[in-house]
């Protein structure tokens, strides 16, 4: 299955979260799309609540199933839990972290800059959005890509950088210094539904 291409603000409002990060999709209209969107009073199932979690979670990412099963796997092979070792892997991505040092405005964005061969990761060029970053490896523009608008305006509207990152905005560059923790991840996904969900 590849990856969605569909309106963003629509699947937004049908999961009930703000897959952009912005929040501007929830904001005007904070209730499923349709013409029952306002009056559904669905009560989910078990088994819904835990796909409800799991596609939270893979569109916010942007990721296809296969990916995101993959990635699932590998973190149950780590030690520790299962779930906030998937979370901390995913928060780990290349495209990820160039959305959270405010190098764009969303993932989407972050992502498009990696494809486009404008990010470098320890002064090498990398153009691939799933490439797992290392604590202590640097993430930063080529030197033509310095002053894209995109960029500067995404820097410029920027008010937060996680703990476990560190960023120079004269230099455009990063520090992906340590691994996250749990409580400085989404609080608005439950992982143990996703666990669940991929255990039956």
């Amino acid at each position: 299955m590849s990856r969605y291409t569909g309106p963003s603000w629509k699947l937004s409002r049908r999961l009930g979260i703000s897959l952009s990060g912005t929040g501007k999709e929830i904001e005007k209209r904070p209730y499923a799309p349709g013409q029952h969107g306002p009056n559904q009073r669905k009560k989910l199932s078990e088994y819904g609540l835990q796909l409800q979690e799991k596609q939270k979670l893979r569109h916010m990412y942007g990721m296809n199933e296969r990916q995101f099963r993959t990635l699932f796997n590998r973190a149950g092979k780590m030690k520790g839990v299962h779930g906030e070792n998937f979370m901390i892997l995913l928060e780990t991505r290349l495209d990820n972290l160039v959305y959270r040092l405010g190098l764009a405005r969303t993932r989407r964005g972050a992502r498009q800059l990696v494809n486009h061969g404008h990010i470098l990761v320890d002064g090498k060029r990398v153009d691939i959005p799933s490439y797992s970053v290392k604590p202590g490896q640097t993430i930063s523009l080529r030197e033509k890509s310095q002053n894209l608008a995109v960029v500067v305006e995404a820097i410029e509207v920027n008010n937060f950088v996680p703990d476990y990152l560190t960023f120079d905005a004269d230099k455009k560059e990063g520090t992906f210094t340590r691994l996250p923790e749990r409580s400085e991840l989404s609080a608005e996904i439950n992982e143990a539904f996703i666990v669940e969900f991929y255990s039956r």
